[in-house]
């Protein structure tokens, strides 16, 4: 049996969590105040994964760079993989919110998508 300690991310109560896992399966959770507590953190041991945000820059916008960030969540040992891939793009005005930057981003799928509006100038 292995014990792991978490602090749930899901909410802002930020639950005090406690895994139990037998040969890598969970056998149980506790200290979660809600169902996604206890989703969360039988994901976080067995398959972590997180959501990406950056920005890329903008030719012929308003401002130089939109924010943007992975539509879904991606593994979690892609981060670094997915924030240098993004270091060279570039696209042009006009931006609008959940326009998609990058799709399927290093085949995983999940697309990049713009988290802010940028008016061509």
């Amino acid at each position: 049996m292995e014990t792991k300690n978490l602090t749930c991310i899901n909410c802002p109560m930020g639950c005090a969590l406690t895994v139990t896992l037998d040969n890598g399966e969970v056998t149980s959770v506790t200290g979660n105040t809600c169902k996604r507590g206890d989703i969360y953190a039988r994901k976080e041991v067995t398959n972590p994964t997180r959501i990406v945000t950056s920005s890329v820059r903008v030719k012929g916008g308003e401002i130089p760079m939109v924010s943007c960030k992975t539509k879904n969540d991606i593994p979690k040992g892609m981060i670094f993989d997915i924030t240098n891939a993004l270091c060279n793009v570039e696209v042009s005005a006009p931006v609008k919110i959940g326009d998609v930057i990058i799709e399927n981003v290093l085949d995983t799928g999940v697309d990049i998508i713009a988290t802010k509006n940028v008016a061509a100038i």
